[in-house]
């Protein structure tokens, strides 16, 4: 994706960081990061402050054992409207590719993480080494290095007694909490055949610029690959790791195709994909996906088949078991969007100041994404592709920096 300047003067996330690692990047301490006890509010900053970056903003302060102290955002004057709106100091508002170092450095105890996930293996890494909690969204990276490079950090943070968190919603809904159980106490006899779904409105797409910094604006990241992952990975991903979670292992291959279909695309990510994912027992997790502003109802939903019954979980609509032995009626999945990131946050602070450092979302979060980016590349490739395969090829994506500030 080299939109300026010829192929020497490429600039990579990888090569940005390792020629600033020797520039004013202060690394604090573990033992002064957090300097909060169960009684005081947490310092945090937030990283990425898009719309819902500006959301889990708003959230945090609204829960009320944090306190705001830094923000950073690539856009200059997105930081410091949203420093403004949320009483930070002028001098504490970070931008550029670079700002998220200063916000470590700024005496913060917790960072947020909601840039576009190409960014979130080095912002997680440079976090979990300053001695910092971490919340982050999902996917948690767009290729199998960046999953083992979360991976690594978060296993880092455990080790110096650090909260690594991600922000799923689904498993946070009472329902689909209810329904899960009961699937995993055999409810609906044994797994047969899992079906799971991403369907959504599409994006806007429009054409490229100069250089990357026009597609690091509302949402149309989403559209490359390098940056977002995918639709499958960075959307359909709620619906895959419902399937996940119900059935409790990963898969050990897949198979699949996809295509581009939109009008007038500039983006890479693909429109439509089905992705069928083998199990070494002979279980099947058959994953549809598309991203048309075509008006078809959305759906981020499972449909679990035993050999007594079926289940349901979901995003939004119903959750519930139907059949076997132990029907549920369950009911609406509603407002999860903004309901299930207010529940993590809240869980996010009381893991900090009970020092649970478990941290039991990352290996979930990791898996999910390794799934779907095996889905990816095996509909991308259009030929079967294993697990093993995947981790072992270790495939980086890379994006062009070059032009942007750093």
């Amino acid at each position: 994706m080299n939109t300026n300047g010829n192929q020497s003067e490429r600039i990579t996330r990888r090569s940005f960081v390792r020629q600033s690692a020797a520039g004013s990047f202060l690394v604090m301490a573990a033992s002064t990061a957090l300097g909060s006890d169960a009684n005081s509010r947490v310092k945090a900053g937030v990283i990425g402050l898009g719309g819902r970056g500006r959301m889990i903003t708003s959230m945090v302060r609204d829960h009320g054992g944090y306190e705001i102290t830094a923000v950073a955002d690539y856009f200059q004057d997105r930081a410091q409207g949203v420093g403004k709106q949320f009483d930070v100091p002028e001098n504490r508002c970070y931008s550029g590719l670079s700002g998220y170092r200063g916000l470590i450095a700024s005496g913060v105890e917790a960072v947020f993480l909601e840039t576009p996930p190409y960014f979130f293996a080095e912002h997680a890494a440079a976090a979990a080494e300053a001695g910092l909690h971490v919340y982050m969204a999902k996917p948690v990276a767009v290729d199998a290095p960046g999953c083992l490079a979360i991976d690594d950090a978060a296993k880092r943070a455990g080790q110096n007694k650090r909260c690594f968190f991600v922000d799923y919603q689904m498993p946070t809904d009472p329902a689909n909490i209810e329904v899960r159980r009961r699937i995993a106490e055999g409810a609906i006899g044994s797994l047969a055949y899992v079906q799971s779904y991403g369907y959504g409105g599409g994006f806007q797409d429009p054409p490229k610029t100069a250089n990357l910094e026009s597609r690091l604006r509302e949402l149309i990241w989403v559209n490359d690959a390098a940056l977002g992952g995918d639709y499958i990975v960075n959307y359909d991903i709620h619906a895959v790791d419902a399937a996940l979670w119900a059935i409790g292992r990963n898969p050990v291959a897949a198979t699949g195709e996809s295509r581009i279909c939109r009008a007038d695309p500039h983006g890479d990510a693909r429109d439509i994909c089905s992705v069928l994912y083998e199990y070494e027992d002979g279980l099947v997790l058959n994953h549809a996906g598309a991203a048309l502003p075509n008006k078809a109802p959305g759906n981020l939903s499972c449909l679990v088949y035993g050999t007594t019954g079926h289940a349901q979980i979901s995003y939004w609509g119903e959750a519930f078991v139907r059949g076997g032995s132990s029907e549920y009626e369950g009911g609406a999945v509603k407002d999860l969007y903004e309901a299930g990131a207010r529940r993590n946050i809240s869980t996010f602070h009381d893991d900090i100041v009970q020092a649970r450092f478990e941290n039991p979302t990352v290996r979930r979060a990791v898996d999910g994404c390794l799934v779907t980016i095996l889905g990816r590349e095996a509909a991308l490739r259009g030929r079967r592709m294993t697990m093993e395969e995947l981790v072992k090829e270790r495939k980086r994506l890379e994006v062009d920096l070059t032009g942007l500030k750093a």
